[in-house]
């Protein structure tokens, strides 16, 4: 489950000298060798905090929390899966899902000041720029951006990408689910873990591109000095083999989220947590029990 030592760490310092030769162009040596060297420190940090969760052994602290077989939809533990909590930016998860079965992915859309409203700064987002329904995506998915977010949704109107969420979740059967923003800023967006299964499962089906997306961790733009700046990935199981894709979240108000599909003796599982102080121990405790029960 662990497989991320040695072999790991090397394709990430092979993948580092990669994305030094990407900034060449755009940076000075001293700006390319300072972010080269932060992305390696993240990493390190990535590996270390897997390391240290799975080895917390523990009860699942989760408020709510589910496992289900995607292949027949057995649920196979749960714990609250039907109570509703705020979910976070976990709702990024439907806005993918609206924006693909919607925008033309190779369409571009020009920034403005209203789309890039919601808290949480992109450097590599700014007014007066031309980027990609594709760029905007990635940036929704890998580093959770809130204003790529809000600003995918403007290709077909803010109001009616909302609604096409809120229509998505009634039509996939998620009928504790409201959303209330594009990007789970706002408290109100809840949903179940039980209802949360179910997208994961539909996305696995009609959109793997989504969790092809939260794994990766090689996604740069330009920022408005046209320095390359690398997109963090927030998802920190990337690293691990039997992730297969997910999506994260955190409020004060949500706590901890997860929205994700893991394989697990050979079968693609989707498991949810909502409210959690740990998700990363949580996850790792709930993986431990699937291996005994599949």
């Amino acid at each position: 489950m662990m497989n991320i030592t040695q072999k790991k760490l090397s394709l990430i310092i092979a993948s580092l000298l990669f994305f030094s030769s990407l900034g060449v162009k755009n940076c000075s040596a001293s700006d390319l060798l300072s972010q080269t060297t932060e992305i390696l420190q993240q990493k390190i940090l990535v590996i270390q905090s897997l390391i240290l969760n799975y080895n917390l052994k523990q009860n699942i602290n989760a408020s709510s929390y589910i496992a289900v077989d995607t292949s027949d939809n057995s649920v196979i533990i749960e714990k609250n899966a039907n109570i509703p909590y705020s979910i976070a930016s976990v709702t990024k998860l439907m806005n993918a899902t609206i924006a693909l079965e919607n925008i033309d992915m190779d369409k571009t859309i020009t920034l403005t000041d209203e789309m890039l409203s919601p808290l949480g700064q992109t450097p590599c987002l700014f007014s007066g720029l031309k980027i990609s329904a594709q760029d905007l995506l990635k940036a929704t998915l890998i580093q959770s951006s809130n204003d790529a977010a809000q600003s995918l949704s403007y290709f077909i109107g803010n109001e009616k990408f909302l609604e096409l969420m809120n229509q998505k979740a009634k039509e996939l059967g998620m009928n504790d689910t409201i959303y209330y923003d594009v990007h789970g800023l706002s408290s109100s967006n809840s949903s179940t873990a039980s209802d949360l299964a179910k997208l994961v499962s539909y996305i696995n089906k009609n959109y793997p591109k989504i969790w092809e997306i939260t794994k990766n961790d090689d996604f740069w733009l330009p920022d408005s000095t046209a320095s390359l700046l690398k997109f963090k990935n927030v998802n920190n199981f990337y690293p691990l083999d039997n992730f297969i894709g997910g999506k994260t979240g955190y409020t004060v108000e949500a706590k901890q989220t997860f929205a994700s599909l893991f394989s697990v003796n050979g079968k693609s599982v989707a498991i949810v947590l909502l409210h959690s102080s740990n998700r990363m121990a949580d996850t790792f405790n709930i993986l431990r029990q699937l291996k005994t029960k599949i």
